[in-house]
Formats: structure tokens, sequence, C-alpha cells
């Protein structure tokens, strides 16, 4: 059994199963730097699971960080049986769904937003590339239509869609998050992948059109 002082931070070569419940008892106890830790292990991946959610830059590190004040808010609550990760994108999940029911009743959704990341706390920068430029058209083109895709999906698809690809979650976890059986994950995956293709074949066939 480990004896590390609730005021000292794990150290990196530390088993990293057992960083983010130490330091969330460290949050609980009072020791505010342990939220430091947990939001440079976390934030970069969960602002991009927010951005593909949400598709608007702002909006996804708004969500990103109150999605932080709501781990501080709730540290007393954390079940350290669980993972701290499943936790944190239910948190998320439910922002985002809060999000879009704003959207519903004020809608002024941006599907065309781009990642302009900064490198901040709650930004990841993309890999840049240098294709040519015909490529790059197409590459664009092609990217903006899995996204406006993702987009059109409904919240139940959409949600669960992201967190299987992009994320690479077990259909238990994202049950866990979205308090669904696996069975109705695996059901929903299923619609969203269909539905996934059909938008794409429809919007790629258009951009091909358009290229020719």
């Amino acid at each position: 059994m480990r004896t590390d002082n609730l005021n000292q931070p794990l150290e990196r070569d530390d088993c990293p199963d057992e960083c983010d419940p130490a330091d969330m008892a460290r949050l609980a106890a009072g020791h505010g730097a342990a939220l430091n830790e947990l939001m440079e292990r976390h934030a970069p991946k969960l602002f991009n699971y927010l951005l593909r959610s949400l598709q608007n830059e702002e909006d996804a590190a708004d969500l990103a960080q109150e999605t932080f004040v709501r781990v501080f808010r709730n540290r007393g609550k954390f079940d350290a049986r669980g993972k701290f990760s499943t936790w944190l994108y239910a948190i998320a999940t439910n922002l985002v769904k809060d999000c879009y029911r704003h959207r519903t009743r004020h809608p002024q959704v941006s599907l065309d937003a781009e990642n302009q990341a900064t490198g901040g706390s709650f930004r990841e920068s993309v890999p840049e590339q240098k294709p040519t430029p015909s490529e790059s058209l197409q590459n664009a083109e092609r990217a903006e239509a899995v996204r406006k895709a993702v987009g059109q999906l409904p919240e139940e698809l959409r949600a669960p869609l992201i967190l299987s690809e992009y994320e690479e979650l077990s259909h238990a976890e994202i049950g866990e998050i979205l308090e669904w059986s696996a069975k109705a994950v695996e059901t929903r995956l299923y619609r969203a992948r269909n539905q996934l293709r059909e938008k794409l074949a429809q919007l790629l066939e258009t951009l091909g059109n358009s290229l020719k």
C-alpha cells in the first residue's frame, strides 16, 4: 500500500492508474494544486472531444473550463473505485447536452468552425501537413464533409460515435458515461455508422462533382 503524503503530487514515473485517484484525494483534502495535475493530463483530449461534439472552438474551450470547474465543485463525490476519465467525460457530455438545448432555443450553430488551436490549456494543436495545393483543397473539403456529417447526426448517435471512434472508449465505458446499457451503445453505434456512411456518401459525391 502506498504511503504518499497527500500534500505531494505523484512523480511522473509512477503508475498512471494511481495518478488520477491520488490527485482527486489530494483535491478533496484541500490541495487545489492537484487540479493542475489533472488538467495537464486530461485537458487536451477533453478539448478535442468537446470540439468534435460542438464543432465550435470557443464553445469547446468554455465547456472544457466548466468541466474542470464541476470537477472541483464535486471533488468530494468522486468514487475512487471508478475511472476518473469516465467521470470526467460524463460531466462533459452532460454539459454538451445542455449546450445543444441552448442552441435549440438560440440557434447560432456554426458547422464550419475550424480548429485554430493556440496550444493553451484546453487546446491541442493539429499537426500541420504540407500537401500540394490541390491535395490541400481536397483534404480540407473532405475534412469539412466529415465534420458536417458528424454534426448532422442526432445527439443520441453523435455522442457514442465520437466516444468510440475518436476517444477509443469501450462499449462499457461509453455506457457508463451515457448511462446506457452495453446493448444500447452497440445498437446506437450501428445506427450512427450507417447514417454517417450515407451522409458522407452524399457529401463526397457532391464534393467530387464540384472538383471535376
